[in-house]
């Protein structure tokens, strides 16, 4: 019987350890059972920097002036070539720094960081203040930022001209402390082109272990929504005036058919882009799911469409007496019930609507109920259970997020504790608790579909769930960081990822693969918001930036700027014409989508690097403050009308 083969990649790795100790003979036999060519070892070398610590040159003094070396070479190169040049700094210091820290030259180790480390641009002052810290080799072992170092080659973005220009540089100076980092921990992906300017350098730098390489976005993306099921059977058809009439009376008009509901006559066309109906398994539409549909679609036909010269309506939810115990909120699709997160482990729910939130009849009254019933679930309520509001207990810890079924008959909820709790809004009670993750649950979102829900969480992965299975389905992992915060698209076939390494992932559902890498935050990411139309993806975070991402290649397409403290929450309008963002500077402000959206797509755009970048001062429509109530969530009705969560900040208004 033979043994398993291998797996290339182990084989790979192995090799790397072969070729540190000379192993010669063993090196080309695992060659020849692997099949592997150089090529393709010389394509994974990456795996080397996982396998082997920082290596020693000997002489401590030597990092210092190769530095210098390098940053006089940089600041006296060509201007085109000077900022993709200087964006090797950063990382090449880092590197130096752990390296002298892992041989023992503590204090070389902090007179470099000292003397080079406020040179860095401001977005890594965080990370280099963390790396101070580090002044021993056992204080590498286990530190988050380290481990990434370590681990990941730093990606670099760089024309071929300007990588011709720093390699003839290294083969000159030959030096080696340089030549090994440069080799081991960083990788260069090369474009054809001309090299990039310090602005759009700057747009998509600041991401933990630098920027996307083109390879991250080359995979398809169905971004475009599939053709909405047949519901017209149930829709009720338009009848004539006339259909009351005797059609056998001979002096009144025949009976004529019934009209056809004009809601419904229209066709719609499939999307070119959407994905095959049958990628992801969908559960099959209820009967009640039908017809609030048809009365989704009868109240979306009467909604306002927003532009610039009509602005929404705004009813902003004000919580008292609540600024440093509300965690998060959630609203549902049909604008009825508001759920608010507590730090006390506490979700509560409000209604919105006259009608109460009622609780279901006894077993023994259920019982007399007649099952056949059109309205068999209304009967099932009990009229003298309704509140205004309900509590649900069972959490152990801050709880982080909300999130309501589509059918407005489940809540999700995650905490600090670790687990994520399913409500049944009909007992009000807990029906499953989810334990998967290790670490705090950051975000918690249920699929446009129901069924399938997404959590984010402090152990770096996010995952997708079904209801009714207590495992994961999948699991994404390839953050650096805590994963904040995560949002499904329109389509349910992805979800987009923000998380504390500054960067935005799109994952396939189908695979758990990652299938978009968008770089250009500066700090943590908190609030993701899909475009009604599904091709774009809005970002916004701790850095007060609202990037606007194209999924068809994945490039940044604008950057909004104007908020001044950390971004929440954000929300397109029904109509898709209008984004909007609420901030923590108790503002609200309304950004012209339809305006960008038609900018981007009349213009040829360069993926091959970073195409022109549109700032946020153009699109700008409107500007809304509070009085004191930093904003947490942000929703719009089916007939466009802007609801507003916020918090009443007393304590701040006295002080100021």
């Amino acid at each position: 019987m033979h043994p398993p083969n291998p797996d290339k990649n182990q084989l790979l790795a192995v090799l790397q350890v072969l070729k540190k100790y000379n192993l010669k003979g063993t090196e080309e036999l695992l060659k020849k059972e692997a099949n592997i060519d150089e090529s393709v070892e010389s394509q994974d070398s990456d795996v080397s920097s996982v396998l082997t610590g920082y290596k020693s040159d000997g002489d401590p003094e030597k990092y210092e002036d190769c530095y210098m070396e390098l940053k006089r070479f940089i600041e006296s190169s060509l201007d085109i070539y000077k900022h993709e040049l200087g964006m090797i700094l950063y990382p090449v210091l880092v590197h130096m720094y752990l390296e002298l820290v892992y041989n023992g030259h503590t204090e070389k180790a902090i007179n470099l960081m000292k003397r080079y480390g406020p040179e860095q641009d401001c977005y890594y002052q965080d990370d280099l203040k963390k790396l101070a810290l580090v002044t021993k080799r056992d204080h590498m072992s286990g530190n988050e930022l380290t481990d990434t170092f370590k681990s990941n080659q730093f990606i670099i973005r760089m024309s071929r001209d300007t990588l011709s220009l720093l390699k003839r540089h290294l083969h000159d100076k030959k030096a080696s402390v340089l030549m090994n980092i440069v080799q081991e921990h960083l990788y260069f992906d090369m474009y054809e082109g001309v090299a990039r300017n310090k602005i759009q350098i700057n747009a998509t730098s600041g991401a933990v272990i630098g920027e996307a390489t083109r390879q991250d976005n080359k995979t398809k993306v169905y971004y475009g929504l599939p053709k909405a099921p047949d519901i017209q059977s149930l829709a009720a058809p338009v009848e004539d005036e006339d259909d009351g009439l005797d059609a056998d009376a001979p002096d009144k008009p025949k009976k004529k058919k019934p009209k056809k509901d004009p809601l419904f006559s229209k066709k719609t066309k499939s999307d070119p882009n959407a994905p095959p109906v049958d990628r992801i398994p969908i559960p099959d539409l209820k009967d009640n799911d039908k017809l609030e549909k048809v009365k989704a679609l009868r109240e979306a036909s009467k909604r306002v469409n927003l532009n610039p010269e009509t602005s929404p309506s705004i009813c902003c939810y004000t919580l008292l007496n609540a600024n440093h115990t509300v965690t998060c909120a959630d609203i549902t699709e049909d604008s009825s019930m508001l759920a608010v997160g507590f730090s006390d482990s506490l979700v509560k729910v409000w209604t919105l609507v006259p009608q109460k939130l009622r609780a279901l009849k006894t077993a023994n009254q259920l019982n007399d109920i007649n099952i056949d019933a059109e309205d068999v679930l209304v009967r099932m309520m009990d009229e003298r259970s309704g509140e205004t509001s309900r509590s649900l207990f069972g959490h152990s810890g801050n709880v982080y997020s909300v999130s309501f079924a589509p059918d407005r008959t489940l809540l999700l909820s995650c905490s600090e504790d670790t687990t994520i709790r399913l409500w049944s809004l009909q007992i009000w009670t807990c029906l499953v608790v989810y334990k998967g993750h290790m670490f705090p649950v950051w975000d918690v979102k249920f699929s446009p579909l129901g069924y399938y829900f997404a959590s984010a969480s402090n152990d770096r992965t996010a995952r997708l769930w079904a209801t009714d299975h207590y495992q994961p389905l999948r699991m994404f992992a390839g953050h650096f960081s805590d994963v904040d915060c995560i949002q499904f698209h329109p389509n349910s076939n992805y979800v987009a990822t923000g998380s504390s390494d500054r960067r935005v992932c799109l994952w396939d559902c189908t695979n758990g693969n990652h299938v978009r890498l968008m770089t250009g935050h500066k700090s943590p990411i908190h609030a993701l918001a899909f475009s009604i139309c599904g091709r774009f993806l809005s970002s916004a975070g701790s850095d007060c930036k609202i990037l606007v991402w194209d999924l068809a290649h994945g490039h940044l397409v604008a950057e909004l700027n104007g908020h001044n403290k950390p971004i929440h929450t954000l929300t397109f309008s029904r109509c898709g014409n209008i984004l909007v963002s609420g901030s923590l500077d108790c503002t609200v402000k309304m950004w012209d989508f339809s305006k960008l959206a038609d900018d981007s797509s009349s213009e040829d755009v360069n993926i091959s690097h970073n195409p022109e970048v549109k700032m946020g001062d153009n699109y700008l429509l409107w500007n809304y403050g509070t009085k004191n109530s930093p904003l947490i969530h942000l929703h719009f009705t089916r007939r466009n009308l802007l609801l507003a969560i916020g918090m009443f900040d007393g304590i701040s208004q006295t002080s100021t």
